[in-house]
């Protein structure tokens, strides 16, 4: 009795929503350098595919901490872990601020993506605050607070940057990292490990998840190269901006506040994948994800006043951030149904391949930009689009496959 009763009460003191706000917190730290590129490439007098490594440098970070940290939170207190990892984004972020080169600001950008990764410590903490038929709906509300600081993240460093300068944006998240830590320790509940593992063990059982889970493969997969086309937008806004419409950084992190709006989807798209089925809502998503960059193209090659342009730049953001979105939900209701012992672990495969597509998307768009300009960078978003739908038919024919070869033994059973 008196371990449901301290269960019930841990939940009621960690509810959906704080989750929300702890991710929102935590991933709004590698998002606070998209619209500002344009600004610190002046600063350390850079060329665009040379200011674009400070994305891909967070990015890659965060994959590192994906792949290194992440388990941990399988095999150890998950309250202590988060509250160590957010005062040492803290840091990170901090040495960005006062970086003297663009070398400085790489290797500061590698350490803020790592240890904000603790956003996906946080995030497999949803999925056991409820049964299993809830699991699309916890996640698509810790999600949508996810999204939020991801979106919302530009739109801040983007009007600080402009009144007053890029450097102040990272001393201000810096402070609320730092806030953050003290929060955490009282409003979030002791978390015990899941498992009696060794670190090494869990890292081990990394590659035996991946090659044993055909469907984490397959999710793995299509969010990686979702996500790289997602980032071939976001990494070279500042530049389109800048160069077609002379836009600053604030207008550049206004377009977060647009796709904030897309970010309501996320718990839409949780109560639509428990209603019927995460496949269904990925397609949707994939589908989504792709039409917005027809708009998103035709809304700068097209001869039209500028006030329509941007329009378009405003409705081809929301379709972007809802496929995105939808896609996002799909793919984890998916991966956190197939282990629930092992989800911390599940989402390091999944999120590892997922932000190395985004650094494969912000180093390839950059280089597009820089020889093609905006034709270049949808191509290149369209091309990884259609090898996401690719690898996501497959698994629909590998999923009727299987159907049909159970029910033929099923059948075979019967008759004998």
């Amino acid at each position: 009795m008196t371990s449901k009763t301290n269960s019930t009460a841990d939940k009621a003191r960690a509810p959906l929503p704080f989750l929300g706000l702890a991710c929102a917190v935590g991933v709004s730290s590698i998002y606070f350098n998209q619209p500002l590129l344009s600004e610190m490439a002046k600063t350390f007098h850079s060329r665009p595919e040379h200011i674009g490594f400070v994305a891909v440098a967070t990015q890659v970070g965060y994959a590192a901490g994906l792949l290194t940290l992440v388990p941990m939170g399988d095999v150890m207190e998950r309250r202590a872990l988060m509250i160590r990892m957010y005062a040492a984004v803290s840091v990170a972020l901090l040495l960005v601020s006062v970086a003297p080169s663009l070398l400085w600001v790489i290797f500061a950008s590698v350490l803020v993506g790592v240890f904000a990764s603790v956003t996906h410590i946080v995030l497999p903490i949803a999925p056991d605050l409820v049964d299993d038929r809830q699991r699309g709906r916890a996640i698509g509300i810790v999600m949508t607070g996810l999204l939020m600081g991801v979106l919302l993240a530009r739109t801040f460093s983007g009007w600080v940057s402009k009144i007053h300068g890029w450097r102040w944006v990272f001393v201000a998240a810096a402070i609320f990292n730092a806030a953050f830590v003290p929060l955490l320790w009282r409003k979030m509940p002791r978390l015990p490990a899941k498992e009696k593992l060794r670190y090494s063990e869990a890292m081990a059982s990394l590659w035996t998840l991946y090659r044993s889970e055909p469907l984490l493969r397959e999710a793995a997969v299509v969010g990686g190269l979702m996500f790289a086309s997602f980032s071939c937008f976001w990494t070279t806004l500042a530049f389109l901006l800048d160069t077609h419409y002379q836009l600053g950084p604030g207008v550049a992190g206004s377009f977060g506040i647009v796709g904030a709006a897309g970010a309501l989807v996320a718990s839409v798209a949780g109560r639509l994948a428990d209603r019927h089925g995460a496949r269904w809502v990925a397609s949707v998503g994939l589908a989504t994800l792709t039409f917005s960059y027809l708009i998103l193209w035709a809304a700068v090659i097209t001869p039209m006043p500028i006030v329509v342009h941007v329009a378009m730049l405003v409705l081809g953001v929301v379709i972007l951030d809802i496929g995105a979105q939808m896609t996002q939900i799909a793919n984890q209701t998916r991966i956190f149904g197939l282990i629930p012992s092992a989800r911390s672990r599940l989402n390091t495969v999944y999120m590892v391949l997922y932000f190395a597509g985004a650094a494969i998307g912000s180093w390839l768009s950059s280089l597009a930009w820089s020889r093609w300009g905006w034709n270049g960078v949808c191509t290149l978003a369209l091309g990884f689009m259609a090898l996401a739908g690719l690898r996501h038919i497959t698994g629909i024919r590998t999923v009727a496959k299987a159907a049909a070869i159970g029910a033929e033994a099923a059948t075979s059973l019967l008759e004998a």
